[in-house]
């Protein structure tokens, strides 16, 4: 992030010491050595072959944030697979242009290239870009809009007067519902 405001090396010392203190050993030889190596370890994580995993399904989500480079804001583009297992793991971070079906279209076809099984569902938000995508490189995936995003979504475009009510779900709004009478009821009766 520091590099995003434009400064160098150097200047990473008084603010790194701000967090570490003076005693962390932190010197703009040793900031430098830092980053040289995270970016090899980013490069060998994002060229890292596929062909051995199974992901069963994906989410596929933008983030944006607010550091404006030049007239677009950052978005980093986030792939995460579930193993049949149940175990989630980082299959992919990278920038794009917005939610651009160009900037979803390298994320996928580099994916595809890596050797990435295609998964049987994969879970994102309304971003069109990524579901045309989708449907190019993985034609077989089958689509699911996110329950979360789909939620935010509706309460952005209600009435604001009726947000406390509409968060919880309706069951649980006036608490739970009594018994019936064929609930109380013994099942070998």
């Amino acid at each position: 992030m520091m590099y995003l405001y434009r400064m160098s090396s150097g200047d990473f010392v008084p603010a790194l010491e701000e967090f570490f203190g003076s005693a962390a050993g932190l010197s703009a030889s040793v900031i430098t050595r830092l980053t040289t190596d995270w970016q090899r370890e980013r490069d060998q994580f994002a060229h890292r072959s596929l062909k051995d995993v199974d992901y069963v399904y994906v989410y596929a989500d933008g983030i944006h944030f607010n550091v404006r480079l030049e007239e677009a804001r950052l978005c980093a583009l986030v792939i995460v697979g579930v193993r049949s297992d149940g175990t989630k793991e980082l299959v992919s971070i990278s920038d794009g242009h917005r939610e651009s079906t160009e900037s979803w279209a390298d994320v996928l076809r580099g994916l595809e290239h890596r050797g990435m099984t295609v998964p049987v569902l994969a879970v994102g938000d309304g971003a069109l870009g990524f579901w045309g995508t989708l449907s190019e490189v993985f034609s077989e995936t089958l689509h699911q809009r996110c329950w979360v995003h789909k939620m935010a979504n509706v309460m952005k475009a209600g009435p604001k007067r009726h947000g406390r009510q509409c968060r919880k779900p309706p069951q649980l709004r006036s608490g739970p519902p009594p018994l019936s009478a064929n609930a109380t009821r013994s099942p070998r009766a």
